[in-house]
């Protein structure tokens, strides 16, 4: 896939890929393009009745692509939010698991009981998601502390918020525990500017969350969150940082919501499209794909076969899905309990 073209015998100016391969770049492209891909096909279903609900991430494409390569798996624990599909599929989640939660059936790795898009997975490391606002932080934390206690060295805690997370107090109590104890964790916050319907001028008077760290005793980096290549940078010297026993960093990416803040909401009550219209001119997806071409990496034509691809495995994902059951009433409640599902007998 990653063929090179006679781009690269042009003078096309070299880009910043701090180290990463082709392979590499392909991969994030197509973490991004399977993100906006499934997405797609949530919104789809919930539309035609299917499912009850989806949520949206189209503009944070670039940040959980980044973030997902700097993610060391098999010994990494990411603990992220409901709009972090990217990242989830970044880190291995395949496409059928997507499917399986968005149709709640009992082949889901929860049995079908999450909501859509709460994902969990021992396996890949990936911790079991919270609806509640800000209420993953504390559980990060304590992960991270739990290694530090177990004297564990390499490994670190990713776990990920939105700006609206960062106006609750288990936001500041996780960073204020994190800074103390000096964990290995990386807060990792996904700026989209809009907090549901609340914009960020309405939130803080300090626009720049990364600057709250210095507060705390930790480092605060911003990059930008339309780039994946600097997202993958920044994540990846935190969590290095991290890992080495440096300690806990606040990370901002600025990015934006394209979409509804879910298939509930319509987000053309709190602002315009000219303004949505506007911020899509910097649309991560295809200036990503336009940068990977310029440079060699890939030709026009195998981009357009990776989104073949990419397609059918969506299609083909959705039908099997589809036609799974759904859990067992019996099953209500199991996995709720350590040792009987009926604790108060």
């Amino acid at each position: 896939m990653a063929t090179k073209s006679s781009a690269s015998a042009k003078h096309v100016p070299a880009f910043e890929r701090h180290g990463l391969s082709d392979e590499q770049l392909v991969s994030m492209l197509r973490t991004m393009l399977m993100q906006r891909t499934l997405e797609s096909r949530g919104f789809q279903l919930n539309r035609q009745g299917k499912i009850p609900f989806a949520s949206a991430s189209e503009g944070h494409e670039a940040v959980q692509a980044g973030a997902a390569m700097a993610f060391h798996r098999g010994s990494d624990i990411l603990v992220p939010y409901y709009r972090d599909l990217g990242l989830d599929l970044g880190i291995g989640l395949s496409a059928d698991e997507v499917l399986l939660s968005l149709f709640a059936r009992a082949g889901d790795l929860s049995g079908g009981r999450q909501f859509p898009h709460h994902y969990a997975s021992r396996e890949l490391g990936l911790h079991s998601i919270s609806s509640v606002i800000a209420a993953q932080l504390p559980h990060a934390a304590g992960a991270a502390y739990a290694i530090k206690l177990r004297k564990q060295t390499g490994r670190a805690v990713l776990v990920t918020f939105g700006d609206g997370a960062t106006s609750e107090g288990e936001w500041h109590e996780s960073l204020n525990f994190a800074a103390i104890h000096a964990l290995p964790i990386v807060f990792l916050c996904e700026n989209n500017e809009w907090a549901i319907s609340t914009p960020l001028s309405k939130q803080m008077a300090q626009p720049d969350v990364h600057k709250r760290a210095a507060g705390y005793g930790m480092p605060g980096v911003a990059v930008d969150g339309m780039n994946p290549v600097a997202c993958y940078k920044a994540v990846a010297d935190a969590m290095e940082r991290a890992r080495s026993g440096g300690g806990p960093t606040l990370v901002e990416a600025k990015c934006y919501r394209f979409l509804s803040h879910t298939t509930d909401d319509d987000d053309r009550t709190y602002r315009s499209r000219e303004e949505v219209d506007e911020r899509r001119k910097n649309d991560p997806v295809p200036a990503f794909e336009r940068l990977l071409i310029e440079n060699g990496v890939l030709t026009a034509d195998a981009v357009a076969e990776l989104k073949r691809e990419i397609l059918t495995e969506t299609n083909e994902a959705t039908d099997r899905a589809e036609a799974m059951p759904y859990p067992l009433p019996r099953d209500l409640y199991s996995k709720v309990y350590a040792d009987t599902y009926e604790p108060w007998r």
